[in-house]
């Protein structure tokens, strides 16, 4: 993948633990779930995007917050979503499975 074509944001991440709904398991880096910035009025998803969640540690541990690092693709409409201070849901198809808040893009 061409890094031009990525924009990279660091962000705040919390995984749900699996009593909350969420994996059975921690993440490692390179994961690549969906991200989700916002639902309609019936709590369906309006759309997803594809982002690469990198970090130093081996893992991130259910429940637990970490900062991370956040790739996307350029060019799939994401970019309004993309201020400090914003929050989003990280799914694995319907289900959710964390929840993230952008601290520099």
């Amino acid at each position: 993948m061409n890094n031009s074509n990525l924009i990279a944001i660091q962000a705040k991440l919390r995984l749900k633990t699996t009593d909350e709904g969420g994996r059975q398991s921690g993440i490692k880096t390179g994961y690549r779930p969906n991200h989700v910035f916002e639902y309609d009025g019936d709590g369906k998803l309006l759309s997803t995007y594809i982002g690469e969640i990198s970090f130093e540690k081996d893992w991130i541990q259910l429940g637990a917050e970490e900062i991370v690092t956040v790739k996307f693709l350029s060019g799939q409409s994401i970019e309004k979503y993309l201020n400090t201070g914003t929050k989003w849901w990280i799914h694995e198809g319907l289900k959710v499975v964390g929840e993230a808040e952008i601290l520099r893009v």
